[in-house]
């Protein structure tokens, strides 16, 4: 009969669990490149695998095919996309009468003026010329280095695959991984782990809903706002806010960048207003909204979804960003209302209360 195993002291175990939290971090830090994409991959296979499972129970596909025809409707819907907008970008354009004449006009009258300061006169052609070839010289470097920017390109097709690849593993094998992870819990904590396995995932679906909520509602006031200014390519400009709300910081700088080229070169289509005037006013008012969208929208709608009060959220998005970067100003409230579950969890824990006793009084 063998020696019963000793069991490991609490010095040991203190040890052990410290020293693996250490090595965690340690590959965290050191392929933190990984880190977004494999982020990226998680929720693309969040998205996929309920579809995937659809097909697979109504149409009795098995599981891979039914995850293929997921990925195969999904680039089908992306690439419908612009066969749908390259027509109503035809139609917005052929409707305001944009001409290239009329959009070079501005420049060619600036290149006749001049300007008077301290008894010195400034001619404007001199300073576009001087202008022309200041950004002539900053872009030599940058086509000089045709190869990197090849480089770069592969690069970001190769994630690209590595994410697909991924988030198809991750579906394929998600009940797989979900069992093995659910068998290494120790039994008696086996049901508090799937209880909160669910409430977390709850805690995401609500978060995606809110954010298409979202979109659809800053679409909606853009193209009316848009409409009523009289802003060239309304609707366009409008739907793309909103897909663009899905980065909530890269998409508003994007927008208005579009924008205010459009309002200096087209103008408004109504609005008797010099260009470069309409151009201020559309810059001003965009700012006005990122404020409205920053500290009541997003926290309305997304922290509604996940019942967090809007304080949070904000601070959410202000801490997302610094850690995170980009990446982490959308995907601050979901985490912060996963980490309220698992705060709550440990607190109850640790006093030795029902935690989930603790969970519903919260609510």
């Amino acid at each position: 009969m063998e020696p019963a195993r000793p069991r490991w002291s609490f010095p040991t175990k203190l040890t052990i669990t410290l020293l693996t939290l250490a090595f965690i971090v340690y590959l965290l830090f050191r392929f933190s490149v990984v880190i977004p994409p494999f982020i990226l991959a998680a929720i693309l296979a969040y998205i996929i695998s309920p579809l995937a499972g659809w097909f697979h129970k109504r149409l009795r596909l098995p599981f891979v095919l039914a995850i293929l025809l997921a990925y195969l409707l999904m680039l089908l819907a992306a690439s419908a996309f612009p066969l749908v907008l390259i027509p109503l970008v035809a139609s917005e354009v052929s409707r305001a009468n944009v001409d290239l004449a009329n959009i070079l006009a501005p420049l060619e009258q600036l290149r006749t003026q001049h300007v008077t300061l301290a008894g010195q006169t400034f001619y404007l052609s001199v300073l576009l010329d001087n202008l022309t070839a200041s950004l002539q010289g900053l872009l030599e470097p940058i086509i000089s280095r045709t190869l990197g920017f090849v480089v770069d390109v592969v690069s970001s097709i190769v994630w690209i695959i590595f994410i697909f690849i991924i988030s198809f593993y991750l579906v394929k094998d998600g009940e797989k991984l979900r069992q093995w992870v659910e068998a290494r819990v120790p039994p008696a904590y086996r049901t508090d782990y799937i209880r909160l396995r669910g409430e977390i995932s709850l805690v995401w679906s609500a978060f995606f809903r809110g954010q298409i909520l979202l979109a659809v509602v800053v679409a909606s006031i853009f193209i009316a706002a848009g409409m009523l200014l009289g802003l060239p390519f309304a609707l366009i400009m409008g739907l793309l806010a909103g897909l663009l709300e899905f980065l909530p910081s890269i998409g508003h700088g994007i927008w208005l960048t579009l924008a205010a080229i459009l309002a200096f070169f087209i103008g408004s289509s109504w609005l008797p207003l010099p260009n470069w005037l309409f151009m201020l006013l559309l810059i001003g008012l965009h700012i006005v909204f990122q404020q409205v969208d920053l500290n009541y929208l997003i926290p309305r709608i997304i922290g509604r979804s996940l019942s967090l009060p809007p304080l949070v959220v904000i601070l959410g998005i202000v801490t997302g960003a610094v850690l995170a970067g980009v990446m982490g100003i959308p995907l601050a409230a979901p985490t912060i209302a996963s980490a309220r579950i698992l705060g709550r969890y440990i607190y109850a824990n640790l006093f030795d209360l029902d935690p989930f006793a603790v969970e519903s009084a919260a609510k």
